[in-house]
């Protein structure tokens, strides 16, 4: 009896601890996905004082500051030892298994070995076992009551692209160089080591030109706007222009350093030969257009006419490709960019260049004459090869949207496709090396559920889709395919929290995509570590978009022309409850098991997702008017 009372008694114990502390053991929810992965039994407690010992080489002070920051909110005492508890070594003989950015982990109950070719092979280890530990060590304060440990584990690792990237758009709206730190510090976490910066636009020029001082007294500046961009009334003269920001080149130094700690290369664009009205604003003389002395910076207002056939300007946003000194020009912002940025490629952006006013240019006509050129499409190619001289010569290579494809591509670019993979297709089979980088799979502007819940954007990318992106088509040499990339615009995007919430979690589905082995990937599985990795991201304090526990909708007629609603959720073990009598239902009111047919005066359909007992989704209010509006068109 004494016994039984002692074991009833340990159990209610452990028990306590856990209601108290770690709700359930560690599970191994790692993202991206490593390339082998072999569970051991038992843990690796973590000590109050943690001894580390590692190879000495030029950063590992950084990776120890690194490692003793995170385990400070589990009040572990980190020191350096020759015989560490945990061991990060450099191997002497080079394993080409794991390459230069890869590693091996081992954790065992007594100790945690890591091994690498190179040093970011130890940062990348470094991220590994900070996703092996509770949650709780992404909170930014101290936590009390935690069992730090983590499961024994064998672990090789490394990625399957060395192009790993996200491009983050400072120049529709200006981010502070804390806030992009902050950025660098959260795609470092998903081992992406490339940020591509979209520094200039016809909103705002956001890199210092010593040279061409009015770039940022002019262009960087606009008149702020609140609402739904691309929609805002034009500016009235006596509105103050005084939105906006750039960076000096102090501060470009220092998160070019930043990022390097970090293994993350920093891609700047400078877009051209569209995109370019701020740099038009502050220089006038690079228009073709007359009047253009009277341009100003974009601030939201519609300069662009959109359609399914096209788009032309209503005002020339365009460098002109006739003037010598638009050539001039950018030989300057490309010298001093080069010396900022040592990564090795220039983005010279390409796309989206509305080509109407050329139409109406003497100079433009001339030029053709001139050259031969049969047609506006090789008046840009005839630019893109005149600035990739440029970029040459400052000892870079030539990267652009694929739109640089059209009039005939210049020798050497490299081609990043946006438009789908057509473009990288097209670009491969001509040799040429390709990021891939399209609107199907990576773009986080888009929006990520229904349309009646998320902030507006004219197109939906759910992260079941992102997850199904994959960079190498099968009629295309591999080896062209350098590797891929997501893109954030920031038309829409105004503020730091709202950029997290458009990043994630798709971002750690191209993460996967550009890492993890191609046969490794499973969506059930990967969706399972997202619930994990939000639940690190609450610790964090970091946004993110819970779009994935919401249906989708898609209607019908029924041959009674009764309106017919199916629903659809991402994450299989979700129920799906609804009402049409503008009650907000609960998981007592009627289950979706199957299509609905709309009652004849019902205005609303609201519907709310749950798993078991527990209300994951949003309560969103679906009008019935808006799924009339979805019905296909009839065909004339």
């Amino acid at each position: 009896m004494k016994k039984n009372l002692l074991t009833f008694l340990s159990f209610l114990l452990a028990s306590t601890l856990t209601v108290k502390g770690q709700s359930s053991e560690p599970e191994i929810a790692v993202i991206p996905k490593p390339a082998e992965i072999k569970t051991q039994a038992g843990y690796f407690v973590l000590p109050d004082h943690l001894q580390v010992s590692i190879t000495n080489y030029p950063g590992s002070d950084f990776l120890l500051t690194s490692l003793s920051k995170k385990l400070s909110v589990a009040g572990i005492h980190v020191t350096h030892s020759s015989q560490g508890s945990i061991s990060f070594l450099l191997n002497k003989n080079y394993d080409p298994t794991i390459g230069d950015e890869g590693y091996s982990l081992s954790v065992s109950a007594k100790a945690i070995q890591v091994k690498a070719n190179k040093p970011a092979g130890m940062y990348y280890a470094m991220q590994t076992i900070f996703q092996l530990l509770p949650k709780e060590i992404e909170s930014k304060a101290p936590v009390k009551n935690i069992h730090w440990k983590m499961p024994c584990v064998n672990i090789v690792d490394y990625p399957r692209f060395a192009w790993r990237g996200l491009m983050f758009d400072v120049a529709r709206h200006f981010f502070t160089k804390k806030e992009v730190e902050d950025f660098i510090d959260n795609m470092a976490m998903y081992k992406y080591n490339l940020l591509h910066l979209h520094l200039t636009d016809d909103e705002g020029w956001r890199i210092q030109i010593k040279s061409l001082p009015r770039l940022t007294e002019v262009g960087a500046w606009n008149v702020k706007k609140v609402g739904t961009f691309g929609n805002f009334t034009p500016p009235t003269p006596d509105e103050p222009r005084n939105y906006g920001g750039f960076y000096t080149q102090d501060d470009i130094k220092e998160l070019v350093q930043y990022a390097k700690d970090r293994f993350v290369n920093i891609l700047p664009e400078i877009d051209v030969p569209g995109h370019s009205l701020a740099a038009i604003a502050s220089y006038p003389e690079l228009s073709c257009t007359p009047g253009a002395e009277n341009y100003k910076v974009r601030s939201g207002e519609s300069i662009m006419n959109w359609s399914a056939h096209g788009f032309t300007a209503k005002i020339d946003n365009t460098l002109c490709p006739a003037n010598d000194k638009v050539y001039t020009f950018l030989d300057k912002v490309f010298t001093e960019v080069a010396a900022l940025f040592p990564f090795d490629y220039i983005h010279v952006g390409g796309d989206e260049c509305a080509k109407n006013f050329w139409e109406q240019s003497d100079a433009i006509k001339q030029l053709m004459t001139r050259e031969g050129l049969k047609n506006y499409e090789e008046v840009q190619s005839y630019f893109e090869k005149k600035v990739e001289k440029i970029i040459l010569s400052k000892g870079k290579k030539f990267i652009g949207w694929d739109e640089i494809l059209e009039g005939g591509l210049a020798p050497s670019a490299i081609v990043m496709s946006w438009r789908g993979m057509k473009g990288g297709i097209e670009a491969a089979k001509m040799g040429h090396q390709v990021v891939m980088s399209p609107t199907t799979f990576a773009y986080l502007d888009y929006m990520q559920g229904d349309k009646v819940i998320e902030p507006p954007v004219y197109a939906t990318l759910r992260l079941n889709k992102a997850y199904e992106f994959e960079p190498v088509p099968d009629s295309v040499d591999a080896k062209l395919i350098i590797g891929g990339q997501a893109n954030l615009w920031s038309e829409q995007v105004y503020n730091t929290r709202h950029l997290q919430y458009m990043v994630w979690p798709r971002a750690f589905a191209i993460a996967e995509a550009v890492w993890s082995p191609r046969n490794a990937r499973n969506w059930k599985d990967f969706e399972k570590r997202v619930e994990k990795h939000f639940a690190r991201f609450d610790e964090a304090e970091i946004k993110y978009a819970p779009s994935i526990f919401d249906p989708s909708f898609s209607v019908s007629t029924t041959a009674t022309n009764e309106l017919k609603v199916e629903m659809a959720t991402e994450v299989d073990d979700l129920d799906i409850y609804y009402s049409f009598d503008n009650s907000f239902p609960d998981r007592f009111y009627p289950k979706y098991t199957g299509p609905l047919i709309v009652p004849k005066d019902a205005v609303n359909l609201k519907v709310i997702t749950y798993r078991g007992t527990q209300k994951i989704g949003r309560d969103i209010t679906m009008p019935i008017e808006e799924l009339k509006s979805r019905l296909p068109k009839a065909k004339k």
